[in-house]
C-alpha cells in the first residue's frame, strides 16, 4: 500500500481490540491474545517511528476494566511489568509517557513506569504514550477538580473571574503535553469508541478496521494511514475555503 510520507499524521491513537477474541478463535486462553498483543505494539511502535509519526497513543487498560475478573487483571498488570522494555524506546530513540489514574496501579508497576519514563525523557524522535488506568470522563473530570483546586488557592483569591475555557481546560487534560490525534484507529471490528480521549478527538478521524490487534500488522497501518490520506479535513468550514488557504 503506496501512502504519502509528506502526509503522515502526527499522531495516531489506536484502541487496541481483539485480544481475547482471536485468541478465543484459536481455542487458547485469553491471556495468550494479550502476549501477542504486546509484539503488535512492538512492531507497531517501531513502524511509526520509521514513517515519522511523533505520537502514538495505545489504549492499554480503561477504568472498566479494573471491573474485569481479578485473575485476567493480575495477568494484565504482570504482563504490562514484564515487557516494559525500555530497549524498543532506546532503539529507536522513542520516549514513553503515560496518562490516566495512576492511583489505582500497584506499586510494581507505578515504579516501572516511571523508571522508564525518566530514563527515556531525552529520547525525541517519537512519543509512545499508553493510557493505563485511563478513562476520558475521569480524565475531564479530574481536570475539572484540579481546576477547582487552583481557582480557591491563595494566590489566585484576588482574582473575581476566571475564564474557563476550551484552552484552559485542555492545559489541565492529561495530554495536554501533546497535540490532539489527527487519526484514531480501533482494531477488531467494534463500532464505538469506548470512553478514549473524548474531549481530544473532536477532529479525528476515525478508522475502524475488523483486524484483531494480535493480527494487525504493518500493512494494516498503511492501509488506515492511507485512509487517512484520502479524505478532506476541512474543521467546520467548506471544501472551497480550504483551497483558497492552501
Amino acid at each position: 500500500m503506496e501512502i504519502d510520507m509528506s502526509r503522515i499524521p502526527q499522531h495516531i491513537a489506536i484502541i487496541m481490540d481483539g485480544n481475547g477474541r482471536w485468541a478465543k478463535q484459536k481455542g487458547l486462553p485469553r491471556t495468550a491474545g494479550h502476549v501477542q498483543g504486546v509484539e503488535t505494539v512492538k512492531r507497531i511502535t517501531e513502524e511509526c517511528t520509521r514513517l515519522g509519526v511523533k505520537y502514538l497513543t495505545l489504549y492499554t487498560f480503561s477504568t472498566e476494566n479494573w471491573n474485569r475478573p481479578a485473575e485476567e487483571v493480575s495477568a494484565l498488570m504482570d504482563l504490562f511489568l514484564k515487557n516494559l522494555e525500555e530497549e524498543i524506546f532506546q532503539k529507536n530513540n522513542v520516549r514513553f509517557r503515560a496518562i490516566g489514574d495512576r492511583s489505582r496501579l500497584p506499586q510494581d508497576v507505578l515504579k516501572r513506569l516511571e523508571e522508564v519514563e525518566h530514563n527515556t525523557a531525552e529520547n525525541d524522535k517519537m512519543t509512545m504514550v499508553v493510557a493505563l488506568s485511563y478513562s476520558s470522563r475521569w480524565e475531564i473530570a479530574d481536570a475539572c477538580r484540579r481546576i477547582f483546586v487552583d481557582m480557591q488557592a491563595p494566590c489566585n483569591s484576588s482574582k473575581t473571574e476566571w475564564d474557563i475555557n476550551e484552552e484552559m481546560v485542555a492545559r489541565y487534560l492529561q495530554t495536554s503535553f501533546m497535540p490532539d490525534p489527527e487519526l484514531l484507529i480501533r482494531t477488531g471490528g467494534e463500532l464505538r469508541i469506548s470512553n478514549y480521549l473524548l474531549w481530544q478527538i473532536a477532529y479525528s478521524e476515525l478508522y475502524f478496521c475488523d483486524t484483531y490487534w494480535p493480527d494487525f500488522d504493518e500493512e494494516a497501518l498503511h492501509l488506515a494511514i492511507a485512509d487517512f490520506q484520502s479524505r478532506e479535513r476541512r474543521f467546520g468550514k467548506t471544501s472551497e475555503q480550504m483551497k483558497n488557504e492552501k
